[in-house]
């Protein structure tokens, strides 16, 4: 007898157990059965076209973090963007002690981008374009070592771009006046709550009227092509 869906269906009321049984093995045997069964198996396989994209890390440190994490939030290919502290060896640091400029630490942003979008090296002529790399452990008003121009490399690739980038400009810009710290990263410390997406929380208040705002229309005039 053929199985189908339909005989199987109207049937099995009428069947003893054993009898049901035979029915459902040869229902499972039949090709009707075996190529329902291997339409479910295909359909839970992931397909290959929808991979997570792969995000990469950058820290850089630049003066004050509101700032360059306001500006880093704007870049096409920017997923997330985390204020913190770096570079130091005071261990779980608060802001207070950064500011001492004592723990050794760094105001940085970390970055997670896709490169398929924006590259390192992008994301590294943004960061030298939108501080002052030449004034060592100073931006702006802002002084102390927590304020240094620093870049903090994941691995080999970013340290040899950094470096070569940093050599480009001192020669053709700077006239070897950048004081950029180049080093590998360490353990990274994300700053207190209130320190994180500060810009976009506190438009009105003063500091970044006065001093966020100009380097965010400097970064629309520069990097327009790259502005989510």
């Amino acid at each position: 007898m053929q199985v189908t869906r339909r005989t199987l269906f109207c049937n099995w009321k009428n069947l003893s157990i054993p009898a049901f049984w035979c029915f459902a093995l040869a229902w499972m045997l039949s090709p009707l059965g075996m190529a329902q069964s291997d339409s479910k198996a295909t359909s839970s396989t992931p397909s290959t076209t929808t991979k997570e994209r792969k995000l990469e890390k950058a820290t850089f440190g630049g003066g004050c973090f509101w700032c360059t994490e306001a500006v880093f939030q704007r870049v096409k290919g920017v997923e997330k963007v985390v204020s913190g502290y770096t570079g130091g060896k005071t261990k779980n640091p608060t802001y207070e002690e950064i500011c001492t400029g004592t723990t050794g630490h760094a105001e940085v942003i970390q970055i997670e981008f896709d490169p398929k979008v924006v590259s390192f090296g992008k994301l590294l002529e943004i960061h030298w374009k939108t501080h002052d790399p030449t004034t060592l452990n100073k931006q702006g008003y802002d002084e102390g070592t927590q304020y240094r121009s620093a870049i903090f490399y994941e691995n080999d690739e970013q340290k040899k771009v950094a470096l070569e980038y940093k050599e480009k400009l001192n020669k053709e810009v700077y006239d070897g006046k950048i004081v950029t710290e180049i080093t590998p990263i360490g353990v990274f410390y994300a700053a207190e709550g209130y320190h994180q997406n500060y810009y976009n929380l506190n438009t009105a208040k003063g500091y970044c009227r006065a001093v966020i705002v100009p380097k965010l229309k400097k970064f629309d005039e520069v990097f327009s092509d790259l502005k989510k």
